[in-house]
Order: structure tokens, then C-alpha cells, then sequence
């Protein structure tokens, strides 16, 4: 037996908080040796904060960086222990996302990442450059490039995210070389499903290399971005350890590095494969690390809990809905609450609650974050600062009805939010007033200016109330009304942070479903009462305005998402809603299209939104669409 005990961290770091992360590093690395640990892995850009964007392009933010490397490998001398860390390095006129391996008071060398991701959320081959194979070099007397660690316990590769996502990444050439444990430093944002495509992907990965895999990446959010943390330990296939997601930390397991050594010899392709592909392959160089790391002798066999080797573990398996909602819940709510904690602008949070559906979901997503943040206090104490810091409003005009203002009043109640009612009824006629004066002869106020004068005031309300309160203001609209414009620029598309911009109708329904059913809150019952309603006239429905919402969100899916023509959108949905007429869905085809073209120039005015999906509508960081197009070429031949 080889048994080395290694930890995963995971790091809520802040970009540009480099001291304070150096921090979060040095205290959880200490904790893991505390446990056992004799290597650390600490998650991408871990120091500078990610995503950097274009504050890498001031120099003095590059050295801050390195400087505090420095004194996390001189505050971590004593601890006897390898800590991989992820930094960014400048190397000429380059700069490079690089994992460092940091022990006994020293950094003994830099590894850039190979696969810059240029798709999605990322955007990082914009202002990096990417390490390749056989690269050798020195930066400040480190060695940097292609890389592997020879140290007491065995040799040690270290790789950065995306480079563990290809197949064709740098793991398998460092693995031929000799390299039986890799660690992938990641800063891999939350998506929904994400979760078991990396966990197989890594197990995947590990049984192709015949490598101890371990992988650490960041939690908390950073703009819109939400990290999940977690992380794994994969031995040749084999899971041995799956880290808790959404909160800050470590997770250690022991492992025995022989076992890859004997599956390596066992395994005839495996050893062929290396024989060929050495003989053609650019050298990866070999940093002797002889300074030694913390005595093992005290390490015990990793045996299965359950103590048997052939018979599988309990089954601890959760409900894929309970799974879904919870995960949505929680990365949303951390999104929140690291917006608010992290830009030091705000005091408190406010939500217009319309009684709707929206409104009350991010509400709840507010208070769930009061929860999250002060998880060491006992409910009543979390009770008391939701009412220090939360805020809920109601504007109504003649428009409202009795049953919203009962809905966001028992709501508020419900999560211990101060409620107050301040109408906006009187200032809407005066506003209406005002604007006709502005008419020429023949002109004349359109119903959907009144609508719209309505949805104006109460986020002028919002914004003041912001600057007096220092408030974060929350917008709360969702994605399928976002897509098709059944939004007010100036109005309900205002706010600080767009919580729920990303998160279809549908899935808010399915949300508010899963939460009358495991709290039992009577102001989520009496909002479900009531169809969804922007309220904004007399007797209106959204679905009636647009059409309903698992039609939208299909076309969006469709349209949007998987890039179909009019034709093969119309023809996807005949066979998935045989209920409604061919001609009711070519309509509601035809008006999809009209709508999502043309309201482009509404949600790229929307405020910065929280991405839980592959498929956001936001055009700095997802569906980059022109403004002004036509869709004439949807409709095909």
C-alpha cells in the first residue's frame, strides 16, 4: 500500500480580493492537514477571483496575484503539506491561467492551462494565452510549462478546468509520462444536470489514464456567475469521494496510489497505448520536488463504510424533483447573497411583490439566502435578520386586485419580511395627465402606455427607495416573458440584480409547486389561486396575452435553444401539444418568432442576471444576438 490522504477545497474567493483570498486559502489548508492531508487542492484563479474579464489587463492586479502566491507558500511552510493553487501568470507579454503546485515554503512550479474555453459564459482566449505540449520555460526562476511533480508520495500532475473536459487534454500525455495523480483546478459555473455529466466525465477520465483524479472548484458568485463548488476524488474509474456543493471548506479521503500503479500493469491496451504514444509525443518535464511531505504512517486502508467490497452502499438516492428544485434554490439564493455581500453597496433588499407568481419566488429566494448566510444561527436569530434586511413592497393601482394584495401580505408574513402597501394609484392619473399634454392633435394615450405608466412608477418607487435604504432592488421577471418583450423598459425590467431572468415560467410554476408542497406556506397557495397576471388591466391574463406558457417555453427551447427553423419548430410542437390545432400552434409558432426578434433590444437593457443554464438570455455572457435583424430568413424557402 501507497496511502496519501488528499483534500478538495472549496473557495468562495472574490475577484480582486486577493489578500482575502490568500486568507480563505491558508485557513482552509491548515484545516485539511489538520484532517490528515498531505495535498490540497485549491480551486481556478483561487487568488485573483473568477472571472477576472479585463481586470487582468492591469499589470499591478497580475502581481498582486503572484505576490500574494508568495506568501501563502511562506504562511504554509510549516504545514509539511503540497497545496495546488490556481493563479494567473504573466510570462512576456502573455498571461496565462495557470494551477501552481505550492510546498515547504516554496512554489515549485506553474502550470498554464491548454483548453481556453470561447463559448458560453467564458471568455477567456480574449485575453489569455494557452500552454501546449513540451513547453518549457522559466517565470521569476519557477519553472512553467508541461509539467510534472516527482514527489515523496509520487508524481503529481496539475491541469486548469476545461483541459480536463476534452479527451485530447494535456491528462493523458502527463499520465504516459509517468503522472498518477492529477489535479484539475476548476472554476466551473453551476448549470442545471452539470452535476452528474462532471461526475461521470471525471470517472471517465480517471478509468481511461489510470489515474487517482482530483478535481476542486470554486463556490459562490461572482457578477452573474454562480459556482457550485463540490468536487471529487476518482480512482481509475472509481469514485471515491464526491465533495457537499454550496458551501465553502474541504473533503479528504485516503487513497491508495498503488492501485493505479497495478492497474497500469494489469491493463495490456493501457500500457501499448503509453509505449505509442511516448514515441511520438513532445517530453513533459519533470520538476524533482525534495523537499518532504508530512509522515503517513498513521493512514488506514480506505475500506468501505458498509465494510464490504462486493456489496453495494445503502441507497441514499434523492428525488430527481426534490434534486432539481433544491439545487435551483440554492444556487439562486447564493447568487444573491454574494451580489449583495460582495460589491459592499447595499444594506439592505427589497422586492416589489405584485402578488403574482415572480415576485413571490424571488422573495423567497431572498429569504433562503438570509438562511444560507447565517446557517450558524438558530431560526428565530435568522428570523430576526430577515427583518433586518429584507424589505417587501406592494404598489397597487385600481387594477389590483384584493386577492394579490392578500397573496403578498400573508407572503411576507410567511418568510418574516417587513410588508408595507403604498399605492401608486394617485400618482398614475397624474402621470397619465402629464403625457397627454405632450399629444399632438390626432395623437392619443394607447392602453399599453397605461400599462406601462404603471409598471414605470413603481420602479421609479424602487430606485428611490434604493438610494435611501441603500437597498438592493431585485427584478423579478422571468425568462419566457423576457424573450418575447412582455416586459416595460423603465418598469418591470428594472432592478440591481435579475434573479430569475433565466428560469422559463414553467419552471417558477414547477418551483412554487415543490414549495407549497415541503413548507406548506399559505402565501404561496393563495398566489396559485389566482392565473398569472401582470394586473396591469382590467381582466388580464398573461397565457391569454401570449399563449400558453409551456407552449412559449417550448418555442423557446426550440427556436433559441436548438437553433430550429419556423418549420421545424411548428412541426416539433404538432407532435408534443396534439391538443391544441395545427393552425393554433402555427400561430403561436409565427408569433413566438415576431416577438423574440423584435424584443432583442429590451433584454439587453435588462440588468445583470444570475446564469443556471446553458441557454440564458443575456447577450454579454450567452445568446449574443444583433439588436437589429429581421427574421425573414426563419421562415426557410
Amino acid at each position: 500500500m501507497r496511502l496519501l490522504r488528499v483534500a478538495v477545497a472549496n473557495v468562495n474567493s472574490t475577484v480582486g480580493a486577493c489578500r482575502a483570498n490568500g486568507d480563505r486559502v491558508v485557513k482552509i489548508a491548515r484545516e485539511a492537514v489538520d484532517d490528515g492531508a498531505s495535498l490540497v487542492a485549491f480551486p481556478e484563479q483561487v487568488i485573483g477571483g473568477y472571472p477576472q474579464e479585463d481586470l487582468v489587463q492591469w499589470r499591478a492586479f497580475i502581481s498582486a496575484q503572484l505576490t500574494e502566491l508568495e506568501r501563502i507558500a511562506k504562511e504554509t511552510a510549516d504545514l509539511n503539506a503540497a497545496l495546488a493553487v490556481g493563479v494567473t501568470v504573466a510570462r512576456g507579454s502573455h498571461l496565462y491561467n495557470c494551477g501552481a503546485l505550492v510546498h515547504a515554503g516554496r512554489i515549485w512550479g506553474l502550470v498554464p492551462k491548454e483548453k481556453l474555453p470561447l463559448y458560453n459564459v467564458f471568455y477567456e482566449a480574449r485575453t489569455f494565452a494557452r500552454g501546449y505540449a513540451g513547453l518549457s520555460d522559466l517565470v521569476r526562476n519557477v519553472p512553467f510549462g508541461d509539467l510534472i511533480f516527482d514527489m515523496d508520495f509520487g508524481k503529481v500532475a496539475l491541469e486548469v478546468c476545461e483541459d480536463i473536459w476534452s479527451p485530447d487534454g494535456p491528462m493523458r500525455r502527463r499520465c504516459y509520462a509517468g503522472a498518477e495523480l492529477v489535479v484539475n483546478l476548476s472554476a466551473s459555473p453551476f448549470r442545471l444536470g452539470v452535476t452528474d455529466t462532471r461526475r461521470e466525465m471525471l470517472a471517465t477520465r480517471a478509468g481511461d489514464n489510470q489515474a487517482t483524479v482530483v478535481y476542486a472548484n470554486l463556490v459562490g458568485a461572482n457578477d452573474g456567475l454562480i459556482f457550485d463548488g463540490g468536487g471529487y476524488v476518482s480512482q481509475c474509474g472509481r469514485v471515491l469521494l464526491d465533495a457537499a456543493r454550496f458551501r465553502e471548506g474541504f473533503a479528504a479521503v485516503t487513497v491508495d496510489l498503488d492501485r493505479c500503479m497495478r492497474l497500469r500493469h494489469e491493463n495490456t491496451t493501457w500500457r501499448m497505448d503509453q509505449e505509442a504514444f511516448a514515441a511520438i509525443s513532445p517530453q513533459v518535464h519533470a520538476v524533482a520536488v525534495d523537499a518532504k511531505t508530512r509522515a503517513r504512517d498513521t493512514l488506514v486502508y480506505p475500506a468501505p463504510q458498509h465494510r464490504s467490497f462486493f456489496l453495494p452502499m445503502k441507497d441514499t438516492t434523492v428525488s430527481a424533483k426534490r434534486n432539481f428544485c433544491e439545487d435551483i434554490l440554492d444556487a439562486l439564493a447564493i447568487g444573491i447573497g454574494d451580489y449583495f455581500e460582495k460589491t459592499g453597496a447595499f444594506k439592505t433588499i427589497g422586492v416589489a411583490l405584485s402578488g403574482g407568481r415572480d415576485s413571490l419566488l424571488v422573495l423567497i429566494i431572498a429569504r433562503r439566502s438570509i438562511d444560507l448566510r447565517f446557517s450558524a444561527l438558530d431560526a428565530n436569530a435568522r428570523k430576526t435578520k430577515a427583518a433586518e434586511v429584507l424589505r417587501a413592497f406592494f404598489m397597487p393601482t385600481r387594477y389590483s386586485s384584493n386577492e394579490t394584495r392578500l397573496a403578498a401580505e400573508v407572503a411576507a408574513r410567511d418568510l418574516d419580511v417587513p410588508f408595507a402597501v403604498v399605492s401608486i394609484d394617485d400618482a398614475f392619473e397624474r402621470e397619465i395627465a402629464q403625457i397627454a399634454g405632450m399629444l399632438q392633435p390626432g395623437e392619443s394615450i394607447t392602453p399599453m402606455t397605461r400599462q406601462n405608466v404603471q409598471a414605470r412608477l413603481r420602479a421609479e418607487r424602487m430606485w428611490s427607495w434604493s438610494n435611501s435604504a441603500s437597498g438592493l432592488f431585485l427584478q423579478t421577471s422571468n425568462m419566457s416573458e423576457k424573450a418575447v418583450g412582455y416586459a416595460t423598459i423603465g418598469g418591470d425590467t428594472e432592478g440591481a440584480l435579475s434573479v430569475i431572468a433565466n428560469l422559463p415560467k414553467t419552471v417558477v410554476n414547477y418551483l412554487l409547486d415543490y414549495l407549497l408542497e415541503t413548507t406548506q406556506w399559505e402565501g404561496i397557495a393563495l398566489t396559485l389561486k389566482k392565473p398569472a397576471s401582470a394586473e396591469l388591466a382590467d381582466d388580464q391574463e398573461d397565457e391569454r396575452d401570449l399563449m400558453p406558457f409551456p407552449v412559449l417555453d417550448a418555442c423557446f427551447a426550440l427556436f433559441a435553444g436548438e437553433k430550429m427553423s419556423e418549420a421545424e419548430v411548428f412541426a416539433a410542437l404538432s407532435s408534443m401539444f396534439p391538443d391544441h390545432t395545427t393552425e393554433q400552434l402555427s400561430a403561436w409558432v409565427k408569433k413566438f418568432i415576431r416577438l423574440f426578434v423584435q424584443s432583442i433590444y429590451k433584454w439587453v437593457q435588462a440588468p445583470i442576471s444570475l446564469h443556471i443554464g446553458n441557454l440564458d438570455l443575456e447577450r454579454e455572457r450567452a445568446l449574443q444576438l444583433p439588436v437589429v435583424q429581421s427574421a425573414e430568413w426563419a421562415k426557410g424557402p
